[in-house]
């Protein structure tokens, strides 16, 4: 049926399970390998989408109107019930009295019960209204509250979806995941600046050191494009575009929560770089937006907005917060005018292990905040210091001491 429902070539994948329960679970399991969700009623679909786990369009078989007139008729066969007189489940009430007001019956003594709750619960919901004599039988679309029901000798008839229940919903999530595998591929444009080689030089230094800079910022930015499939170019000297599609930016940045690429330019090269992420229908639109959000986020304290899609809105209102707590960091001024203070023959250029001496520190510590200087416009980072012995190079840093005069 599936197939022949379907309005586009599409492949079928089976997600069983014994209770609605593990619904999420499975949904997570699947991941990016499906582009579209179907469940088989609401309650599965609700359980997923309270959990979080739905990360890509999904709908579910209906059970109501069709289905619910279905059950009833089967209810009618069954002389130990009378229609009148029963409890539903899962559907809501409005629902219910649709499908009775089609027959043409009073819907006065249907106990209705869409709330979520555990199989045993939503059972003992049907069987206390039969045993006080309230109901004469039960109407569920929950397939474990049935065998319960069943082994406790209640009354009860299972709603099932209609053929053509489950042919419309069929119909629609494979127009939902065409869709969305549309969106997925969509054009994405990613601006990378670097204000450390935006900005003049302040003192005097070696150009050599620049122009490594950018090289190591290159090479660093083609390992990270080639992870997701996506190219390269350098704009000028100090910005470049990477040009992608939505579903691989959106896996390397959390769904657009973290700032793509920001990480490991700070970790490997000690870097602050600014970034857009712009979506269109042309490359031209695409690096339009990217370029509205690199100037949002250059004129606000945080990445907020830092992707707009092709409709020009952002993506995300904002990254996530951070864990409260901890210790204060220092600022980077006072950070500075304490190395400063203890600066020898006038020698600005520090390493982690020498500044983490100067300020009682952990070499860790000490690189954290080196790091903070750099993003504050304190500090220039110079290349690493290669040598022939084994380990990581020692990655230098340039203070600038004449900002403490300004401020």
């Amino acid at each position: 049926m599936g197939h022949a429902a379907a309005p586009l070539p599409c492949r079928l994948v089976a997600a069983a399970y014994r209770d609605e329960q593990e619904a999420p679970d499975k949904v997570t399991r699947l991941g990016a390998g499906v582009d579209a969700c179907l469940f088989a009623s609401p309650v599965p679909y609700d359980l997923a989408r309270r959990s979080g786990a739905l990360t890509m369009p999904a709908t579910y078989v209906q059970l109501g109107g069709a289905a619910l007139i279905a059950a009833l008729g089967r209810a009618v066969m069954d002389e130990r019930i009378d229609p009148r007189r029963v409890s539903v489940d899962v559907l809501s009430r409005a629902d219910v009295e649709e499908a009775y007001a089609d027959l043409g019956l009073a819907a006065d003594g249907v106990h209705s019960r869409d709330e979520p709750g555990a199989t045993g619960t939503i059972a003992a919901y049907h069987e206390r209204l039969v045993r006080q004599g309230v109901t004469t039988g039960a109407l569920t679309c929950l397939p474990a509250v049935a065998d319960r029901l069943q082994a406790a000798e209640v009354p009860v008839v299972r709603v099932r979806p209609t053929s053509a229940a489950v042919r419309t919903a069929l119909h629609t999530a494979a127009l939902l995941g065409a869709h969305h595998r549309l969106e997925e591929s969509q054009l994405t444009v990613v601006l990378v600046e670097v204000p450390t080689l935006r900005e003049p030089v302040r003192r005097a230094a070696p150009r050599h050191w620049r122009d490594e800079l950018r090289l190591s910022l290159h090479r660093l930015l083609v390992q990270e494009a080639n992870r997701i499939n996506a190219t390269v170019t350098a704009i000028d000297d100090h910005s470049y575009m990477v040009t992608a599609t939505r579903g691989s930016v959106a896996t390397a940045t959390e769904g657009f929560r973290v700032l793509p690429f920001a990480a490991r330019v700070r970790d490997e090269l000690g870097l602050a770089v600014e970034v857009g992420v712009g979506m269109g229908r042309t490359t031209h639109d695409a690096e339009a937006h990217a370029r509205a959000a690199l100037a949002r986020t250059q004129t606000g304290k945080q990445a907020q907005g830092f992707a707009v899609d092709r409709e020009g809105r952002a993506l995300v209102p904002a990254p996530r917060t951070p864990p409260q707590g901890g210790s204060a960091k220092p600022k980077g001024v006072e950070v500075l005018a304490r190395l400063a203070a203890k600066l020898e023959n006038g020698d600005t250029v520090v390493d982690a292990e020498g500044a983490g001496k100067m300020l009682g520190v952990t070499s860790r510590t000490a690189r954290r905040l080196l790091r903070t200087l750099v993003d504050e416009g304190l500090a220039w980072p110079l290349p690493p210091n290669r040598t022939p012995q084994p380990g990581r190079p020692r990655q230098l840093y340039r203070l600038i001491v004449e900002k403490l005069g300004s401020r």
